[in-house]
């Protein structure tokens, strides 16, 4: 079966931001949502539970440590997590700052867009990427 995850990860100049043997820190891209980050377990394994503790244990260390990097760097509202894996079955989770302002808010990002996002606001928190992946490096380097 293909994976939409495993190939990701295997093309050159994936959007990685960080690296391991077991885990994958990856920028979204996602124009409405700057700063939407996705943690991926490297090897194909369907449901979090199917991971030995230990594993899930670290994958979720790494969610809270981009949580947190999101949060110093790019002040949202609140941050979205999610892991669903309906279309990939492969373990991963959607870390995704929201703000009062964005195109869905409060409402799921897959949602109705309740609003048109402004250009500018989006430029500002794009010119932030470079500092939140700095700061998700060093965080995740931390663990």
């Amino acid at each position: 079966m293909a994976c939409d995850l495993c190939n990701l990860l295997a093309a050159p100049g994936a959007a990685l931001i960080w690296g391991d043997d077991r885990l994958s820190v990856v920028a979204v891209d996602e124009a409405e949502y700057p700063g939407f980050t996705r943690v991926v377990w490297n090897a194909h394994v369907k449901e979090m539970t199917d991971l030995p503790a230990e594993d899930r244990v670290r994958i979720m260390d790494v969610v809270w440590a981009v949580e947190s990097a999101q949060r110093e760097v790019m002040a949202p509202e609140k941050v979205n997590l999610a892991s669903f894996g309906n279309m990939t079955p492969h373990v991963h989770w959607h870390v995704i700052p929201r703000y009062r302002d964005d195109a869905h808010f409060p409402n799921p990002t897959w949602a109705v867009a309740q609003r048109a996002s402004s250009a500018e606001v989006l430029a500002a928190r794009r010119a932030l990427l470079p500092a939140l992946h700095a700061a998700i490096v060093e965080k995740v380097k931390a663990l």
